[in-house]
């Protein structure tokens, strides 16, 4: 089934990008979670509107990524949530928080899917956090989680 990605999804493409996958992984998982549309005729013009959203969003050369790396790894990130006394989270630490996060530490703006977390964070302390810039440059910071 050929379909239109929507979000950059790993090992496939990234959004604006039309691919031909198997027609259960589109139907069941890619459409549905909104990172693909069908592809139709009409869809080409979504598609040259998405890689202009994309272009806009994009940091377009490594040395760019790399110069937000180094400002991303300068900034200690500190997130303050909900805890119980056993130092276990009330729910999860999301990309979205993390994010926000580092912006509220003065960092520069983050795209939550730009976010690797790993594994989830549901305890208090010190986690290690993956942020991929560029296709060739990950940037990796030391998130703390503190009770709030």
């Amino acid at each position: 089934m050929k379909i239109i990605l929507t979000h950059e999804v790993s090992g496939l493409g990234t959004a604006g990008d039309v691919v031909d996958v198997k027609d259960g992984y589109a139907r069941n998982y890619l459409v549905p979670r909104g990172f693909a549309i069908r592809w139709t005729k009409g869809g080409e013009k979504d598609v040259a509107q998405i890689r202009r959203g994309r272009k806009i969003r994009e940091i377009a050369t490594i040395e760019q990524a790399n110069e937000v790396k180094a400002r991303l790894e300068g900034v200690n990130v500190k997130l303050a949530v909900r805890a119980g006394d056993a130092g276990r989270l009330f729910g999860s630490v999301t990309p979205a928080d993390v994010a926000s996060a580092i912006k509220a530490a003065g960092g520069p703006d983050v795209d939550k899917r730009r976010v690797e977390l790993g594994s989830p964070i549901k305890t208090l302390g010190a986690h290690q956090v993956s942020v991929r810039l560029h296709a060739e440059v990950v940037a990796k910071l030391g998130v703390e989680v503190i009770a709030a």
